[in-house]
């Protein structure tokens, strides 16, 4: 989540959803079908609330962001789309994993809450940030289906019952629709810390060619090629999934990973 640098508050919003998340993993798979949805829901709405909570409930010393609050928001993002298809496809059978997903990131964000964000820069800060985490919720949904994907074809090709709930052709679908629209928030994240980086970071910490900037464009690169590849080539299935994972890995390098270097490996927060 992002959290304040008051670790009371911080333990207080995450120590309740973590254990909704964990007691929906053991029950949700003994669950009926609707009953399962219904349980994802209250962690996932506790889960919100607690972002919410963060970023507008006014908190000493401003809020915070680092590479687990970038996790906890990417994980509650990706669950979200899944909810959202739940209502959708009432047939979409619930993968209980993703509850461990989520009480793992809340904890962590939790430990480490990240460095204060330097809005006083400019108050356009935290949307730039909005931008580049909404894109990483997005890749993380398309990486998602596409594993759901690579599961169904395992069982069409194996002759058993897929265990997935949704047609082949919806999961493809879906996945390529997550990344249309990932790639499209991933070139307004990039293009505005190119053309504005000097009003949104400071002058100092404006536009420069560290690991982050390297891997957010080598990321971007990789989708281009994968939505080209699909548009002129027809990629599709392993093919597809492979550059969709290497994209997704470069991308998780760029922000999560620098600064999961950068506070936890090195011990600093700038």
């Amino acid at each position: 989540m992002i959290l304040a640098s008051d670790m009371t508050l911080s333990l207080w919003l995450s120590l309740p959803t973590a254990a909704a998340y964990t007691l929906t993993a053991l029950i949700g798979p003994r669950a009926a079908t609707k009953m399962g949805h219904r349980l994802l829901s209250v962690p996932w709405t506790l889960h919100g609330l607690g972002l919410v909570v963060a970023l507008f409930a006014p908190q000493e010393g401003g809020l915070r962001f680092g590479f687990a609050p970038a996790l906890s928001v990417t994980a509650w993002l990706m669950l979200t789309f899944y909810v959202l298809e739940q209502h959708w496809f009432p047939q979409l059978r619930t993968r209980w994993a993703l509850s461990l997903v989520g009480a793992v990131v809340v904890v962590l964000s939790a430990v480490f809450p990240g460095s204060a964000l330097q809005t006083q820069t400019s108050p356009l800060l935290p949307l730039h940030l909005a931008l580049g985490v909404a894109s990483y919720g997005l890749f993380a949904a398309a990486v998602f289906h596409a594993w759901l994907m690579g599961r169904a074809e395992q069982s069409m090709r194996l002759g058993a019952e897929a265990q997935v709930g949704l047609p082949l052709l919806t999961l493809e679908r879906l996945t390529f629709r997550f990344v249309a629209a990932g790639f499209v928030l991933l070139t307004a994240t990039l293009a505005a810390g190119w053309l504005f980086g000097d009003s949104l970071y400071g002058a100092q910490a404006s536009w420069r060619w560290d690991h982050k900037t390297v891997f957010s464009l080598l990321s971007w690169l990789t989708f281009a090629i994968l939505l080209i590849g699909r548009q002129r080539f027809g990629w599709r299935g392993r093919k597809a999934a492979r550059v969709l994972y290497v994209g997704a890995g470069l991308l998780l390098l760029g922000y999560a990973g620098s600064r999961f270097v950068l506070e936890v490996v090195l011990g600093r927060t700038v």
